[in-house]
């Protein structure tokens, strides 16, 4: 029997207008689990709900419009074109915020094809296969692709919690690229106003830490930020690094994000013909965070 869905959002638009977005629906049983959405610059999962409906991720807040909800990207993003045959220029740019940063033109991150397996009850995967293209800018196809992306999810429903399981396979197209060093990467959640600690929330780590500043400096295996929000229901969101080929830092903020970021210190080439893999657990849940699955998560990579 099947249980799981993923069907595209039905907007019932005027005579000869389009949408200016897409959103594909993930349910199961016929209830919202979360949605793959689509925007002018990036590809995103929002809505993001626990068991009982809550939503726990914000889609563009007043502050950071580009946080949206659970994010793939980053800023510092090099491509190394090469001319004559031996001369090596850098284009430089910047996949993570909407407008160009600090000199560093937008990118787009736009999603081709989804992809949907149902492989139990409880689970779900999803490949989604993205292409990261540049800027339009001169001598230069418009929007040229500088990598692709296949973006696999795993979704599991427990009682308790919707649990995705994210992994990010980036690889060039036909020029090396460098990414890093940066702030602002790779994996990022965004918390829906009343989950954040300046709206009284908690951030906690998988060593007990409680204060960004410690967790930021840390090697924790998860991160959590929880609250009883306006809803009235105490619900999260734990975020769990996976084993990495690179260390990966923690970049969390009070006012509302989380990132895994392994670009943090340091920047990585991946040169054409090779593949950077990395991945993240992301849980919604209804009451505390459901640590026995988490754990094991991090533990099994």
């Amino acid at each position: 029997m099947t249980r799981f869905s993923v069907e595209p959002d039905r907007v019932d638009l005027p005579s000869g207008a389009t949408a200016g977005a897409r959103r594909t629906w993930i349910k199961q049983d016929g209830r919202p689990i979360a949605a793959l959405s689509q925007n002018a610059y990036r590809a995103y999962i929002y809505p993001l709900f626990t068991p009982s409906g809550v939503s726990v991720t914000a889609e563009s807040p007043i502050d950071h419009p580009h946080h949206n909800s659970v994010t793939v990207g980053a800023d510092h993003f090099d491509c190394l074109f090469v001319y004559d045959g031996h001369r090596t220029e850098r284009g430089t740019y910047n996949f993570y915020v909407n407008e160009t940063f600090q000199g560093r033109n937008t990118g787009r991150i736009t999603s081709v094809s989804i992809d949907s397996e149902e492989t139990d009850n409880d689970t779900l995967r999803i490949v989604q296969r993205l292409e990261w293209r540049g800027p339009i800018e001169w001598g230069a196809p418009d929007r040229r692709v500088l990598a692709n992306e296949t973006r696999t999810i795993d979704v599991r429903t427990t009682e308790e919690s919707n649990i995705l399981d994210i992994r990010s396979r980036l690889e060039p197209t036909d020029w090396d690229i460098v990414i890093g060093p940066t702030r602002h990467a790779y994996f990022t959640v965004r918390m829906a106003d009343g989950l954040r600690v300046v709206d009284g929330g908690s951030i906690v780590d998988s060593d007990g830490r409680s204060t960004v500043q410690e967790i930021n400096a840390s090697d924790a295996a998860w991160v959590a930020m929880s609250a009883t929000g306006p809803h009235g229901r105490e619900v999260g969101v734990t975020v769990v690094r996976h084993p990495s080929p690179l260390p990966a830092g923690w970049y969390a903020h009070e006012w509302g994000t989380v990132a895994v970021n392994p670009f943090l210190h340091q920047e990585q080439s991946i040169k054409c013909g090779e593949t950077l893999e990395l991945g993240v657990t992301v849980a919604a849940h209804d009451g505390p965070a459901p640590l026995d699955k988490l754990d094991s998560v991090y533990d099994e990579g």
